[in-house]
């Protein structure tokens, strides 16, 4: 896991020429590396946008209507969860608890964290995001 958080760092993704490297370093097959890879939602194969946008999807939240929020912004920007824009700005990915449970439905901006959200707020995240 180490290994994979300093190729996110280093790379924005973990290309997939590296999961043939890391599997040969720890004599893994490259399966069990890139099960490893595409099992946890914080690593990618591919660049995020120079915004990153995570929604919870935690109980929580969806009790806090979360869910019509995601769904508000998806629509919005025409994207599948982990999509990106076609300008490269922002990618919108699910989150699965930030802690902010006593003031759901809640986000994370670039590893800022948002609580309280109501579909103005968003809308105005998304809409600074694009800046």
């Amino acid at each position: 896991m180490p290994i994979l958080h300093d190729l996110q760092a280093t790379f924005d993704q973990i290309p997939p020429e590296a999961v043939v490297f890391v599997a040969e370093a720890l004599n893994l097959t490259r399966a069990e590396v890139h099960g490893v890879v595409s099992f946890y939602h914080d690593f990618r194969d591919k660049p995020a946008g120079r915004h990153v946008l995570k929604l919870c999807r935690a109980e929580a939240c969806q009790s806090m209507n979360s869910e019509d929020l995601a769904h508000q912004v998806l629509d919005r920007l025409g994207l599948e969860w982990g999509g990106t824009t076609p300008d490269g700005r922002l990618t919108v990915e699910a989150t699965y608890c930030l802690g902010l449970c006593a003031c759901a439905p809640s986000a994370m901006l670039d590893g800022e964290p948002i609580a309280r959200l109501t579909p103005q707020s968003l809308d105005d995240i998304v809409r600074d995001a694009g800046r």
